[in-house]
C-alpha cells in the first residue's frame, strides 16, 4: 500500500506538480479509500453448487413449513483467553485506550476458547458452548445435545426430525466419520431423525450461522480483550440485534480428545439413509431402533 507521500514522490517523479493535499483530494474525488483485504474468494465453485443450494434450501423451507427444529451449526474462530487485543475500536475517554499485551502468545494457564455455535432458524436464537478442549465432533454433537435438552425439547414439543445445516469441512465435516457417529447416538437418545445438509466445497461463509449469529457476536465484542472465560461468556450472552436475536451461552469444561477412530465395520451399522441427490452431502440419521438403513 503506497502512502500518500509515497503517491506524492512517485508522481513528483514523473514530473508533475503537485504536493500531499492535492493527491489527498484528488484519491477522495476518485473515491479511493484506505481499506484492508477482504476475505471473500473460497476457492473454485463445485458443479454442483447452485443445485445443492435449492436441495438445501427445499429442504429447510419444508422442514419450518412443518413445524419441525431447523438448526444452522458451525464453530466461531478460537480466540485466545487473556488480555490481548481483540480488532475493532470503540468509545473511550480520551487518551485513555484500553491496555493489553504486545504480543499474542497463548497464556498456558488461559488457553484457547473455543466456541461452537447453534442458530434456530425459526426462533432467531443461538446457543453456544464455549469449549476448552478440541474441536471435535463429539464437542460439537454434546453442544447439539445441550441445545435440545435445555431448549429445543420444549421449544418443538411434537418434532419428530432435526434438521442440520453444517459447513462441509470441520468438526461435523461431511467426510468425518466421528460426525456422524455421535449424532446417531444423539438420535437413538432423543428418538428423533437427524437430517444433516452440508453446504457445499467453498460456501462456509453462506451458512446461516455466519451472518445471523456469529457477525453479530464479533461486532459486540469488537475491541474488548477477551480476559476470561467468564467475559466471553457473559459478552456472547449479551448479543442482541434490533430483530429480536438472544443467545444463550455457557462454558463446556469437558476434555474432547483428538484422533477418536471409527471402523469401517461401526460405520456399517450406523442406520443412515443417504439422498439420491449428492449422499455424501445429505443424509439423514435414524435412531438405532429404525431399520432403514443404508451405509
Amino acid at each position: 500500500c503506497k502512502s500518500i507521500s509515497q503517491l506524492t514522490r512517485a508522481l513528483v517523479a514523473k514530473s508533475h506538480r503537485v504536493g500531499r493535499t492535492l493527491v489527498r483530494e484528488l484519491l477522495h474525488r476518485q473515491k479511493f479509500s484506505l481499506q484492508s483485504n477482504q476475505k471473500t474468494r473460497e476457492g473454485d465453485s463445485h458443479p454442483d453448487r447452485d443445485a445443492q443450494f435449492r436441495h438445501l434450501n427445499e429442504s429447510v423451507r419444508a422442514a419450518l413449513a412443518a413445524g419441525e427444529p431447523v438448526i444452522s451449526v458451525d464453530t466461531k474462530k478460537k480466540e485466545l483467553v487473556g488480555d490481548f487485543k481483540n480488532g475493532g475500536r470503540e468509545w473511550r475517554p480520551q487518551g485513555r485506550p484500553e491496555q493489553v499485551r504486545v504480543h499474542d502468545f497463548l497464556i498456558k494457564d488461559l488457553g484457547r476458547a473455543v466456541p461452537y455455535g447453534i442458530y434456530d432458524l425459526a426462533s432467531n436464537a443461538g446457543w453456544i458452548s464455549v469449549g476448552m478442549s478440541g474441536d471435535t465432533s463429539a464437542f460439537a454433537v454434546q453442544t447439539i445435545r445441550r441445545w435440545w435438552q435445555d431448549i429445543g425439547q420444549a421449544r418443538y414439543p411434537r418434532a419428530t426430525r432435526l434438521t442440520i445445516t453444517a459447513d462441509g469441512g470441520g468438526s461435523n465435516g461431511s467426510r468425518v466419520r466421528l460426525w456422524k457417529r455421535e449424532l446417531q447416538r444423539l438420535a437413538t437418545e432423543i428418538g428423533l431423525d437427524i437430517v444433516v445438509h452440508h453446504l457445499p466445497p467453498g460456501t462456509s461463509k453462506w451458512n446461516a450461522i455466519e451472518h445471523r449469529l456469529f457477525s453479530f457476536i464479533s461486532m459486540n465484542w469488537r475491541a474488548k480483550p477477551l480476559v476470561s472465560y467468564r467475559v466471553i461468556i457473559d459478552l456472547i450472552s449479551a448479543t442482541t440485534t434490533e430483530t429480536g436475536l438472544t443467545v444463550h451461552c455457557e462454558l463446556d469444561s469437558n476434555a474432547y480428545p483428538k484422533g477418536t477412530i471409527v471402523s469401517d465395520r461401526e460405520m456399517a451399522t450406523l442406520p443412515i439413509t443417504r439422498d439420491p441427490f449428492h449422499g455424501d452431502w445429505n443424509y439423514t440419521i435414524h435412531p438405532s431402533s429404525n431399520s432403514n438403513q443404508s451405509s
